[in-house]
């Protein structure tokens, strides 16, 4: 059995570049959707057949997903990892398409029973959005079209955020403003304060952990203990605002967003506010496995996400 020594996902070398996305954003500009399609399928095949690691990681999830639900239909029965690495190139055709303005939110289905909605076109003090690596991630842009003047900050770990900025106001996109997570200090935490106070809304994925200066939970994940940051949360006491968890998954060719209210941190006590942010995790993690069940194929994180994912025999 080959080992492999466990890294953290952010100190792997990242497979892909910003030319690269740059060339294939203005690609898919010059000559549209339709012909860029077979380069990023090769492109897929590419990472598909030269990423042992990451294939194994995929693998991994699968078979915790199937164990953990019982449910043996979830994917399917020969190549199921490459199904998942497939899934993944139509989530960045569709991306692209996100960033010029091409998908239009009369093509995407919204499941909002709280009125997440109503309250981001209000105009009211800003909220948090607790995004996640299932589906598609961009749904913050189609967040941003819902009424116009809508500001969105998305936190990610991007330390070339300004390079990936400069590309979304190429590729037509200059409503979102993305920040590396790395950059927040007590300067940059002031500025978001004043802006939830201007209205606008922050999101920040809430599945994975930093690597440097992050404060992590483990909670149960599809049956197993699994890290996740206690970051969005500690945000969301510090702003006092409410919280609300969003996701964007495709069945049939379109997208639906699932947006749930979650919680409002201004009723957060102060000297229970370890115990609530740990309540909120496990929560968080409960909500993100009922919805890998509803999408399984659309979980795109190539990373070894619970210990001892490292290591296994790879798998296809």
């Amino acid at each position: 059995m080959l080992k492999v020594a466990t890294s953290h996902w952010a100190a792997q070398k990242e497979r892909g570049s910003f030319l690269g996305m740059k060339l294939t954003a203005i690609a898919v500009k010059l000559l549209g959707r339709r012909a860029v399609t077979p380069v990023i399928h090769l492109i897929v095949l590419y990472f598909f057949a030269t990423g042992r690691q990451a294939r194994h990681n995929v693998r991994h999830y699968q078979r915790r997903l199937v164990a953990w639900s019982g449910r043996t239909d979830l994917f399917p029965r020969s190549r199921a990892v490459f199904a998942q690495y497939v899934a993944f190139g139509e989530c960045m055709l569709d991306r692209f398409d996100v960033w010029r303005g091409r998908l239009k939110l009369s093509s995407i289905d919204m499941d909002d029973p709280d009125g997440v909605r109503d309250a981001l076109l209000s105009g009211a003090r800003g909220q948090l959005l607790v995004c996640t690596h299932l589906g598609n991630l961009d749904v913050c842009r189609a967040m941003a079209e819902v009424g116009e003047g809508v500001a969105l900050n998305v936190l990610m770990h991007l330390p070339k955020a300004a390079h990936f900025n400069r590309l979304l106001g190429e590729s037509g996109d200059r409503r979102l403003r993305l920040m590396h997570v790395g950059d927040l200090d007590t300067a940059a935490m002031l500025d978001l304060a004043q802006r939830v106070d201007r209205g606008e809304w922050i999101a920040i994925a809430g599945d994975r952990v930093p690597e440097h200066g992050g404060r992590a939970i483990d909670v149960d994940f599809l049956g197993a203990a699994a890290p996740f940051p206690q970051g969005p949360w500690l945000m969301a006491a510090m702003l006092r605002c409410p919280v609300n968890v969003v996701c964007c998954l495709k069945h049939d060719g379109r997208y639906r967003i699932h947006l749930r209210r979650f919680d409002d941190a201004a009723t957060w006590e102060r000297g229970r506010r370890d115990a609530i942010i740990a309540a909120s995790v496990s929560r968080y993690a409960a909500w993100l496995a009922q919805h890998c069940l509803a999408a399984p194929l659309q979980w795109f994180n190539f990373h070894p996400y619970w210990q001892g994912t490292n290591g296994a025999s790879d798998a296809r």
